[in-house]
């Protein structure tokens, strides 16, 4: 792209009265040059069936094009019109929970012909309608999607069908593969196949939900082709693909395979939504951005983030333009909000926009206005990044889901309850704060070799070449580390009978044959005392947050007492097992932590193994997040990846190469204090001011603020 493009969704449809001229001098006063427009106004589009009515769409695209703003047109597939389901009920999907009802969007089945029919005449009416527009300059498919729990009887033919393909029409491989002897679950005739909502049969229930997930595969990849025949050569096809939700953008989607939805898109794009005040930590944005852009290696899109947001998210001084900085340092290529103005019924209507409900400038439309004119003045040094990262994660959908069957819910009230994500976010979160760039790694990815080490959290079911590729990374000298939960049963979620964890013992060195939820077990090892004496600090950001808090390095017990730690309740915290633990028995691996309980003394709790030309870790239980460092430290090391080791959240560095050679490092400080970090690069200019910094120098970044500095000379790497 030419420039970053920095915009919102704007609904004329949606408008209270008449604002398209004076939204259009506020969007160019703010630096708006892009809006997107269409994705949710099916039954403006086409008000009765075979009746359409583009004007609000044409008026948009004529203002637009006269102001010199960007387009991005969505198809307007995610909320079915009140005239289509009243003549066909049936295109609501039947989920676990029945029909649905009209009204909320994302109620229809994605499979369902007449809906196809009609999804498609309306996309090809818009694309007629606005793909020859110059201002156009790419599409959107759809919006968020994902298969809805679509589980009627058109979807379970249609996956009886894959069962049949995949079990090569073989009832007995099926029945094996699945485990269905047990409760009577056997099925002896394809005839008998019976209602899949009502399976408790995990390997069955995950199979149908990686079937629903090829659904949406299919139907992105149905709109993509008709986009296709009519968009030019230099317009787009994205989708804003989101992530599970928890109040915010969190983890993985489950419902979604990103790696496999994004091959029919020529730029991936998402969204992301995150707390903001004294709960902003810019985490969310580069787990969000770091995962969409690995999904093709290159530049996306964000299509959608928070300007004010929900009531609560209303960003203080300085946080809108560390935001939307923030998502440039992860390679975004756009920064657009949801939306422009706020709206004035509906049930979105206190998810403000840009603009509140009066129209009027306010604080964050200012701070937008500073975010413009930086990025029409310095946006060509930001558009384009490139990362080379060294570090990787691999994620699951097949995990995820057999998670969900078979989570981990400890029976002690302190111990918790965690899924899949949350075994992903301990660890991405860790390295988030010791400012450890990472990429995502699936499945299904080739490019294993290109990282130097590769974190695996919680791959609890894998089919056998994914472990003996894992085996063979380590081998040719490569750095593991597996979590707990990791090679337990296979591709369809059936427990292996061999020795765990299956395959990758061979590079682990270790097996375990028991696990169960620590009671008051401690942990013990050297690498507790490694590079500390003891005790933390607060950061000074988000002091009521554990995961917050900075390990104090070098200090000793009575300063941190003098600063009121209380150093042996500190480390409680910090040396506990939690959660869930095996029990492991080394081979040929070393023992870094142990169990430091009566009972459980005879086993390791995290071990290292030396292997080929490489090195694997094995973490056998959840620790304290300062702990987790301590064992990515050892393990980055061991892949001879270097980091800032003396800077750490709530100051965040992140780097990439722009499209003039030159490396850029943003200093981002997430706190309401100012924070200091030494410039650890050649000699280069802070971008906004112009002010030259050193190599070694001391920068200081205000509360809620960033730093960019460009390095002088070209550079051939990140």
């Amino acid at each position: 792209m030419k420039e970053i493009l920095f915009g919102a969704a704007y609904y004329d449809e949606y408008m209270p009265c008449e604002r398209l001229e004076e939204d259009i001098r506020m969007m160019k006063k703010a630096g708006i040059n892009t809006v997107r427009i269409a994705e949710s106004t099916w039954s403006t589009c086409e008000p009765q069936e075979g009746k359409f009515d583009f004007s609000h769409v044409d008026r948009v695209l004529d203002a637009m094009e006269e102001a010199g703003i960007h387009v991005i047109v969505g198809t307007p597939t995610y909320a079915v019109p009140a005239w289509m389901v009243k003549s066909h009920p049936d295109v609501l999907a039947t989920t676990v929970k029945g029909r649905g009802i009209y009204g909320p969007r994302q109620i229809m089945d994605i499979t369902h012909p007449v809906y196809l029919y009609y999804a498609e005449r309306v996309i090809r009416r818009l694309m007629e309608h606005t793909a020859g527009r110059k201002c156009v300059i790419g599409f959107q498919l759809d919006n968020e999607t994902k298969h809805y729990g679509t589980a009627g009887k058109n979807v379970q033919e249609k996956f009886m069908k894959y069962l049949r393909e995949k079990f090569h029409n073989n009832l007995d491989e099926m029945n094996a593969a699945f485990g269905l002897d047990y409760w009577s679950n056997r099925i002896n005739a394809w005839e008998d196949f019976p209602d899949v909502r009502g399976t408790i049969n995990g390997s069955l229930g995950a199979e149908f939900e990686k079937f629903q997930r090829t659904l949406v595969d299919g139907f992105l990849g149905w709109q993509a082709e008709i986009v296709q025949e009519y968009r030019r050569e230099d317009q787009f096809i994205t989708q804003n693909l989101d992530f599970e939700w928890r109040g915010h953008s969190y983890g993985v989607q489950p419902d979604v395979n990103h790696y496999h939805a994004a091959k029919s898109l020529t730029i991936a794009g998402t969204d992301i939504y995150h707390p903001s005040q004294d709960e902003l930590t810019g985490v969310e944005i580069a787990f969000g951005g770091d995962m969409t852009r690995s999904l093709k290696q290159d530049n996306y899109l964000i299509l959608e983030t928070e300007a004010q947001g929900f009531p609560g998210w209303l960003p203080y001084k300085g946080q809108l333009r560390l935001q939307a900085y923030s998502h440039i340092a992860s390679g975004a290529n756009s920064v657009m909000y949801w939306h422009w103005h706020s709206l004035h019924n509906a049930c979105e209507t206190y998810w403000k926009g840009l603009l509140s409900h009066d129209f009027q400038e306010n604080e964050t439309y200012r701070e937008a206005c500073i975010i413009g004119r930086e990025l029409r003045e310095k946006g060509s040094r930001l558009v384009n990044l490139k990362k080379r990262n060294e570090a990787a994660i691999l994620v699951s959908n097949e995990a995820l889901t057999a998670l969900k069957w078979f989570g981990i819910e400890a029976t002690a009230a302190d111990n918790g309850k965690i899924f899949y994500n949350d075994v992903v976010r301990w660890i991405y979160d860790v390295l988030y704060q010791m400012n450890v760039e990472c990429d995502f790694l699936w499945p299904e990815s080739e490019n294993f070799g290109q990282y130097k080490m590769i974190v695996v959290p919680a791959l609890y079911a894998a089919p056998d070449k994914l472990l003996e590729k894992l085996n063979r990374y380590v081998e040719n000298s490569g750095t593991l580390v597996a979590t707990f939960k990791t090679a337990f049963a296979d591709e369809n979620v059936k427990v292996s009978h061999e020795v765990q964890p299956r395959i990758i013992k061979s590079c682990l060195g270790i097996r375990y044959h028991q696990f169960t939820f620590p009671k008051n077990v401690r942990l013990s090892g050297e690498i507790l005392h490694e590079g500390m004496d003891s005790g933390r600090k607060e950061c000074g950001a988000h002091s009521d947050c554990i995961e917050h808090k900075e390990y104090s390095e070098g200090k000793e017990r009575k300063e941190l007492e003098e600063n009121g730690v209380d150093v042996d309740k500190e480390m409680k915290k910090l040396d506990e097992a939690k959660v869930f633990m095996e029990l492991v028995i080394p081979e040929t691996a070393e023992t870094l932590l142990a169990y430091a309980h009566y009972n459980w003394n005879g086993y390791a709790a995290v071990t290292r193994n030396h292997f080929g030309k490489g090195n694997a870790y094995y973490i056998g239980c959840m620790t304290d997040s300062g702990l987790l460092e301590k064992i990515l430290r050892k393990a980055l090391g061991d892949a001879g990846i270097e980091y800032m080791e003396e800077t750490r959240f709530p100051v965040i560095v992140r780097k990439g190469l722009n499209d003039f050679g030159k490396n850029v490092r943003f200093y981002f400080n997430y706190s309401g204090r100012e924070q200091t970090a030494k410039h650890r690069c050649a000699d280069g200019t802070e971008l906004f001011t112009g002010a030259p910094v050193k190599e070694g120098e001391e920068i200081r970044i205000p509360a809620w603020g960033v730093k960019i500095v460009e390095q002088c000379q070209t550079a051939a790497i990140v």
